[in-house]
């Protein structure tokens, strides 16, 4: 018996093959692969004679796998599949030599997350370009995405169903106590808070609204002293001992050392992620962003 030789099998008769298969007759099959009749009928009888085994019983209706023949029509599918694979990543690659990201995000994520992304992203591909629009809180971001301003938008969790979204990380909401007021303390309680006057954000912001809405929960007279719309003076404030500063703990970065840092009593924190408008077509370079994005580690203190 004639042993079967690997090399002279050829992925020209493989799809032949499969193609005969799945439209049933040779001349449809060299339709779909744009080849002459002739050229799949040549290929699968090659293909037979390598083997020694009949693949097709032919007949005046078509073609038809024989028992063997299902069983190498398996396998070819199973070969041609990777092979398709890599065409398919190579011309995403191919692709990806030129474009544009769009993105919205708030300024916290545009200081401490995104400069590092970015970089990650410009090494792999250089010829794309990104562009940035940088807002205050989240509320301008999503209106950029509705407008379609941008493509990818950087908001707080959850949102509206317009969006699809993907968690990046988890931001708690600390106490900045000012220097030499307090014993190091394990956890701060709600009558230990009532004590200070309260830095705040910005009222009217949605980190004030969330933080507002938190401390209801203390069963102590809350004073708050001072409405901040920077981080930065929230913190540069506490560093000078003029109140006890509320602030995500992201935004708070790069936190003095002279500061102490506590949990709330009852701990808040707020969900930050990225969004792009539901169903809406998106180019290569925006996916190719997006999966960066969810590979990358964020810091989760």
């Amino acid at each position: 018996m004639k042993a079967i030789d690997e090399s002279r099998i050829t992925l020209a008769q493989l799809r032949a093959v499969v193609a005969v298969a799945t439209y049933g007759n040779f001349g449809e099959a060299g339709l779909h692969l744009e080849l002459s009749q002739s050229a799949i009928s040549h290929a699968i009888a090659n293909l037979e004679a390598e083997l020694g085994v009949v693949l097709f019983t032919r007949g005046r209706h078509g073609a038809y796998p024989t028992p063997v023949g299902d069983r190498v029509i398996d396998h070819a599918h199973r070969v041609l599949k990777p092979l398709s694979a890599l065409v398919k990543d190579v011309n995403l690659e191919k692709r990806l030599q030129s474009g544009q990201v769009r993105i919205a995000c708030f300024r916290t994520v545009a200081t401490h997350l995104l400069p590092a992304v970015i970089n990650r992203f410009r090494d792999r591909f250089p010829n794309i370009a990104v562009t940035l629009n940088e807002h205050w809180d989240y509320i301008g971001v999503e209106q950029d995405l509705r407008d379609g301003r941008v493509d990818l938008g950087f908001t707080q969790l959850p949102t509206t169903d317009e969006f699809e979204t993907w968690e990046l990380l988890r931001d708690e909401y600390i106490v900045l106590l000012p220097p030499k007021t307090l014993n190091t303390v394990d956890q701060l309680t709600w009558e230990q808070l009532a004590t200070y006057p309260l830095i705040f954000p910005s009222n009217g912001g949605n980190c004030y609204t969330l933080i507002h809405k938190h401390l209801t929960r203390c069963q102590f007279p809350i004073k708050i002293a001072y409405d901040v719309k920077e981080s930065s003076t929230m913190v540069s404030m506490a560093v000078q001992g003029l109140g006890a500063a509320i602030l995500a703990r992201l935004s708070a970065e790069p936190i003095p050392p002279e500061v102490q840092v506590l949990s709330l009593p009852v701990p808040l924190e707020r969900s930050i992620g990225v969004a792009m408008l539901a169903n809406a077509l998106q180019t290569p370079a925006v996916f190719a962003f997006l999966d960066l994005l969810k590979t990358a580690k964020f810091d989760r203190q």
